[in-house]
């Protein structure tokens, strides 16, 4: 089929092709699968949703992400309990990762319910260092990052100004939680659900996979449209997220069967799995080609901006930029074909190494 065709009320696009589900208003819901809901969760941000994905679990609802710590997102929350989710109760809170979007109400619905927080570890232990650390003010060691990165002193001055957005998107994270592991099977509602965690986006991002019938629930860690932020952040200036990302995704396009239904975390669930992974990985050697030629003449983090990004990089979106530079640049280091060297005012220039010529 071409780019739009449909076939039993699906459709197309790229190759990817897309079942037809009514999309989700916020606090209404829509079956995805046996047994499994979609919600969707407004954010106020240019990624304007999440998706929330409630799997029957008993007499009550196993719920896969929580949303951002928002009003209109308690909500949708409040609205769905009434009325999609028939006022059963909440079960389990399961966060694909440690992100804002995925735990800002995870606390919430786990006091609402006293429902347990299921968590890989790294994503636990992440989350409550960054909520912890806010609370001693911004770093020094940061403005030392992003001064190397090219900022501006008024740049620098506005992050310094918005630092402890994380903890204002998170509300009352939880003390304690269940940790799930890789390769770890959950029963939820007689089902077989198996973790498979991936990596580079989020240090240990826990998909599931009920493998009886080829549902796979994506979390961040395959989207149809986009790609996910791969960035590195002062915690860890010398990471090579980029890295763990390829040899992620190499690994799921090994590991997961093509006729998977991907219930993705932003976006719409869709059928294509290899077809997206593949695209994945082949975006960002693009990209690595791109930023190589760029470098041939040396360049500030904030310079290879055009090499990377379709779109013009505003100070809404600086931080994630200069991450996901970041990544590109220290994947190339680790191999050698990149290096670096400080200059007098602590900016960091990049070129081609010898061996990258």
């Amino acid at each position: 089929m071409s780019d739009g065709e449909t076939l039993a009320g699906t459709r197309t696009e790229r190759g990817l092709t897309y079942p037809a589900l009514a999309m989700p208003a916020a606090g209404e819901a829509t079956v995805a699968a046996p047994g499994v809901l979609w919600l969707r969760l407004p954010l106020p941000m240019a990624l304007n949703h999440i998706n929330i994905y409630a799997i029957e679990d008993g007499e009550g609802w196993a719920v896969v992400d929580a949303g951002m710590a928002t009003a209109a997102s308690r909500e949708g929350w409040m609205e769905a309990l009434a009325g999609a989710l028939g006022g059963r109760p909440i079960t389990r809170v399961i966060c694909t990762h440690m992100h804002p979007d995925h735990i800002g109400l995870a606390g919430w619905l786990c006091g609402q319910f006293d429902a347990p927080l299921l968590m890989s570890r790294t994503e636990y232990v992440t989350a409550r260092l960054l909520i912890g650390d806010e609370t001693l003010g911004p770093p020094s060691s940061a403005e030392t990052f992003y001064r190397a990165a090219g900022w501006s002193d008024e740049q620098i001055a506005r992050w310094r100004d918005g630092y402890g957005g994380f903890g204002r998107m998170v509300q009352d994270f939880p003390r304690d939680y269940r940790r799930v592991q890789d390769g770890e099977v959950l029963i939820i509602g007689g089902d077989e659900w198996r973790v498979v965690v991936g990596e580079g986006h989020s240090p240990e991002h826990v998909c599931l996979w009920r493998e009886k019938d080829g549902v796979f629930i994506a979390g961040d860690q395959i989207l149809p449209r986009i790609s996910s932020n791969i960035s590195v952040w002062a915690t860890e200036p010398l990471a090579d997220p980029l890295g763990d990302w390829l040899r992620s995704l190499a690994a799921l396009r090994s590991q997961l069967p093509g006729d998977l239904l991907v219930l993705p975390s932003h976006g719409e669930p869709f059928y294509g799995v290899t077809l997206r992974l593949d695209a994945l990985i082949r975006g960002h050697e693009t990209a690595l080609k791109r930023l190589e030629k760029t470098l041939r003449t040396p360049r500030r983090v904030i310079d290879v901006f055009g090499a990377l990004f379709a779109r013009p990089v505003g100070d809404g979106v600086l931080g994630m930029a200069t991450g996901e530079a970041l990544a590109h640049l220290n994947y190339l280091d680790r191999q050698g074909r990149v290096r670096r060297e400080r200059d007098g005012d602590g900016v960091d220039w990049w070129s081609l190494s010898e061996t990258g010529q």
